[in-house]
């Protein structure tokens, strides 16, 4: 699946976002005012030149005793960012998020023009029953035809009941 098939694709408000040189102060005060986690910093053609988070905020501004009402945005983002394009694969993205350690990916166009930002949690929640899904197509194609699924769930209920019993027993 595409980025741009996910259904939060399509269907969320446009990403927070502010230019560089503003304030700490303000944009933080932006990110509150919306509950969002992070900013973008774009420039007047809204291509992305980094983001500031949360984290950011804390190692950057408070752990360093900066004025956030004099610290602009550009001293204290994250600059080194991972873009994706809405046509890229999902499922792709979500391991390189999670090898890497990051929570949220901007989306840009051929010109890296701020199209969406996407979250870990707004890949998970399709991953999942995705990956359930397949789970189970892999076992039922490696699964022996002489196999019958009715029988296996039977046995382990059989196998259950005798461990109940045995503990029973010892108790």
């Amino acid at each position: 699946m595409q980025i741009k098939d996910r259904k939060e694709f399509a269907s969320k408000g446009p990403p927070l976002t502010c230019s560089a040189d503003t304030t700490v102060y303000d944009a933080v005060t932006r990110m509150s005012e919306k509950n969002f986690g992070s900013i973008v910093i774009v420039d007047g053609e809204n291509k992305v030149h980094g983001m500031m988070t949360e984290r950011d905020i804390f190692r950057r501004v408070i752990a360093e005793d900066r004025n956030p009402k004099t610290t602009p945005v550009s001293e204290v983002m994250t600059t080194q960012l991972r873009m994706a394009k809405a046509d890229d694969e999902l499922v792709d993205w979500l391991r390189i998020m999670s090898n890497e350690r990051f929570r949220r990916l901007p989306i840009v166009d051929e010109e890296n023009r701020l199209q969406a930002i996407m979250s870990q949690g707004d890949f998970v929640s399709y991953t999942w029953p995705q990956l359930l899904q397949q789970a189970a197509r892999m076992a039922q194609a490696s699964m022996a035809p002489s196999l019958n699924p009715a029988a296996i769930l039977a046995a382990v209920l059989v196998y259950t009941l005798i461990l109940v019993v045995a503990v029973a027993l010892v108790v």
